[in-house]
């Protein structure tokens, strides 16, 4: 089990701003007393006895005297990045990925990817604690240094109690509870587009905005939202639901059992859906051979289709676009976000997709609110789910302190 990672300190009040000091040097990397106290408002004498007893804990580490023009040089004060490591476990449908991030937030491993087919079985459980438990015995590092492991999945779940009601709901005890069983180290369960947010607001493209909407465009469709720097999360943890909105008059049925739902018109089933439909009253795609083969085809064969400028998967993925981005526009009015992220495998194309969802903000959104919201492709691709787990992680341990 990993060590119990707390201050050794009968004083909660000191305990805090132990707390405080450390989320302010993951910001700042290194610092004198000096500016820590100026930044907290407190004393030197206070934030010296502090720092001492982080140091003598073993959190932060000395850096030396900072080289100064003139005067008294000071000492400065960074995380011991080797404190204590976070493990990342971003669940996809045909894959887990796996990574592992010292204190500090840096990568200290070559990210690892093993097969997996994500099926609602008690069998498809197993395998994948397996795999989390292998890679963690394959690190190089103390077993008791691991101090949380952060697993996203998509679909309902609440990070708060654990529970994913989506996949593996076999039983009364949390699935966070049942992994961490397995693994013997403290797990925190996450929805991976709040995932995916986090990791682009920690290490992505989010450059000090602190009202943003992230959009994940996959087979399904979920939203991550940050507003004032926080996550939201809604009062049972399921906020983010952007596919299971009704938005169409359809007889189409939706993955949660309902017609006309979002997804149902712009997600990848609906861009699979669509394509084999045209495939199969005549229309002519350069995926028609994968089709003939296998009756079907990947995310990433439409990606690739795409970017080789396929007129037919251009047509569908315009289609979806428009369909996107009048909901998006919807959630624009509501919000007022500063930055509108898109992520997810079909985020991959680019501006063909980001282009039709822009055009259809500036069509049914607000000019006064829109104007304000800058509209990008995610920075870190399909590892920002990856990277969004780590630090996730990392925040639920300081929150424990």
């Amino acid at each position: 089990m990993a060590t119990n990672f707390s201050f050794t300190d009968c004083s909660s009040k000191n305990a805090t701003l132990k707390k405080r000091i450390i989320q302010y040097l993951i910001i700042s990397c290194n610092s004198s007393i000096a500016d820590i106290a100026k930044e907290m408002e407190l004393s030197v004498p206070t934030v010296t006895k502090l720092v001492m007893e982080l140091l003598e804990d073993g959190y932060i580490l000395d850096s030396g005297k900072q080289n100064t023009n003139g005067g008294r040089k000071p000492n400065i004060y960074g995380l011991n990045p080797e404190s204590g490591y976070f493990v990342g476990v971003d669940v996809q449908r045909k894959r887990v990925l796996l990574a592992t991030i010292d204190f500090n937030g840096k990568l200290i491993d070559q990210n690892e990817t093993v097969p997996y087919v994500l099926e609602n079985t008690p069998e498809a459980l197993e395998q994948l604690c397996s795999i989390i438990e292998t890679y963690i015995n394959n690190l190089p590092i103390e077993r008791n240094k691991i101090l949380q492991v952060g697993v996203n999945m998509s679909g309902r779940i609440n990070s708060i109690s654990g529970y994913s009601y989506s996949f593996f709901y076999f039983s009364e005890r949390p699935l966070s509870q049942i992994i961490e069983d397995y693994i013997q180290i403290p797990v925190n369960l996450e929805n991976d587009s709040r995932a995916m947010m986090y990791g682009e607001y920690m290490a992505g493209s989010v450059k000090g905005e602190k009202d943003i909407l992230f959009i994940n465009i996959n087979w399904g469709l979920g939203a991550g939202i940050i507003t004032d720097g926080k996550l939201y999360y809604g009062k049972s943890g399921f906020s983010g639901e952007f596919g299971h909105i009704s938005a169409f008059d359809n007889e189409i049925i939706c993955r949660c059992g309902k017609k006309g739902c979002l997804e149902t018109e712009a997600s990848g089933y609906a861009i699979q859906r669509i394509l084999l439909e045209r495939h199969a009253q005549g229309s002519t795609t350069i995926l028609s051979d994968k089709i003939k083969e296998t009756g079907d085809i990947t995310l990433n064969d439409f990606v690739d289709a795409v970017l080789k400028e396929d007129i037919l998967a251009i047509e569908i993925l315009e289609y979806v676009g428009h369909n996107l981005g009048r909901w998006i526009a919807g959630l624009i009015n509501i919000f007022n976000p500063e930055l509108v992220i898109l992520g997810g495998p079909i985020s991959q194309t680019q501006d063909y997709i980001r282009l039709p969802i822009k055009s259809a903000i500036r069509k049914y959104s607000l000019n006064l609110v829109n104007q304000d919201t800058n509209l990008i492709i995610s920075k870190l691709g399909e590892r920002a789910g990856l990277i969004g787990a780590c630090f996730l992680s990392r925040g639920k341990v300081l929150d424990m302190l």
